[in-house]
């Protein structure tokens, strides 16, 4: 029996779930979903439902801080989620079936991140670190200026590699060129693989508050417009590379944030190709809906709407916006995390005395 999500699979494509939530992603790979991304939000979730309270006395106890606490935590979630798409990495023969490490957010704090050098040097040691011996995990890097000059010596190292954070084209063209320049410096192509992650909603919230002046007909749609157009533009120039696996774009930050918004309004818009990463409540949403998808990733909204658009939108000012606010919010779940852990430290033994 076709449903939402198998017919948006149907129409080309992937569905990879924003959640290592390992009851979710069981869920979630039987719904048809081949892929999934964490982030220290996801992992702070899990560890507030205690479900994981066990593990962390088991590293309490094994006298770990909380730093090191919340990476084992991290590593084991997102291993345990790549057992369950193993089969599909290896079925696609490196092409599909990863899931997404997402590296320390805290070289990106303002106030207490180190040099520029330094968060260079240490995105490539840390997704050296992470990566090795994993056969489908993405190592997640977020297109800043320092993750930006970090790609090309980390693809050089064969590391896969997540850009994420994109909302430019200019940032897209900066990240794949790095990217690929380290890949050519490898002995061989066989295994190179790499996403690019490309935020949405977000586009849309800032048009809404920063460009008013726009149109009934062209707010809300210009999230959609800029990400099919780097999507056509991932197109185009891996056209002629013809390489074995494919160099992708990931549709991210699919969820609405307007109450008056169809929970699939970007599912829908995207569906046809690529990678989605959707929230668990939006695959549920869209599971829900009884609608049918087709593609429509290629198709645009008119022309006099796609001129308003370019009239209207800074896309240099946009892109400094989000930029600012991704980085705030990129660095502060992960503190918000050690703090649960610490926490966590305290209350566990509290409860341990008591017993």
């Amino acid at each position: 029996m076709t449903t939402p999500l198998s017919s948006l699979i149907a129409s080309g494509t992937r569905l990879w779930l924003d959640s290592v939530d390992p009851d979710l992603v069981r869920t979630n790979r039987a719904l048809g979903a081949t892929g999934a991304t964490s982030n220290p939000v996801i992992v702070a979730d899990l560890i507030k439902t205690g479900r994981f309270d066990g593990e962390i006395e088991k590293l309490l106890a094994a006298g770990l801080d909380d730093e090191s606490i919340a990476w084992q935590l991290t590593d084991q979630l997102v291993r345990e989620a790549q057992q369950v798409f193993h089969p599909v990495w290896r079925a696609s023969r490196g092409d599909d079936g990863y899931v997404s490490f997402e590296l320390d957010p805290l070289l990106e704090d303002v106030q207490r991140g180190p040099a520029h050098a330094d968060r260079v040097a240490r995105y490539v040691e840390l997704g050296k670190q992470w990566s090795a011996g994993h056969e489908n995990r993405m190592i997640k890097v977020p297109a800043t200026p320092a993750g930006l000059d970090a790609l090309e010596n980390l693809a050089a190292a064969g590391v896969t590699l997540n850009v994420t954070l994109i909302f430019s084209q200019r940032q897209f063209d900066l990240a794949r060129e790095a990217v690929w320049r380290g890949a050519r410096r490898r002995g061989d192509l066989a295994r190179f693989k790499s996403v690019y992650s490309i935020f949405v909603s977000r586009v849309d919230v800032y048009t809404e508050k920063h460009v008013p002046q726009l149109s009934a007909a062209a707010q809300g749609q210009v999230g959609i417009v800029n990400a099919k157009r780097i999507w056509r533009r991932n197109q185009e120039v891996w056209a002629d590379e013809h390489l074995p696996l494919r160099q992708e774009i990931i549709f991210a930050s699919t969820g609405t944030k307007k109450r008056e918004d169809a929970p699939w309004k970007y599912v829908e818009a995207f569906a046809g190709s690529d990678i989605q990463t959707n929230p668990p409540a939006t695959n549920e949403q869209v599971q829900s809906s009884g609608r049918t998808f087709a593609r429509q990733v290629d198709q645009l909204p008119d022309d006099a709407v796609l001129r308003e658009i370019d009239e209207k939108v800074d896309a240099a000012r946009l892109e400094e916006v989000l930029m600012q606010e991704g980085i705030e919010k990129f660095a502060a779940p992960q503190k918000d995390l050690l703090a649960l852990i610490g926490q966590k430290r305290a209350t566990l033994a509290i409860s341990g005395t008591g017993s």
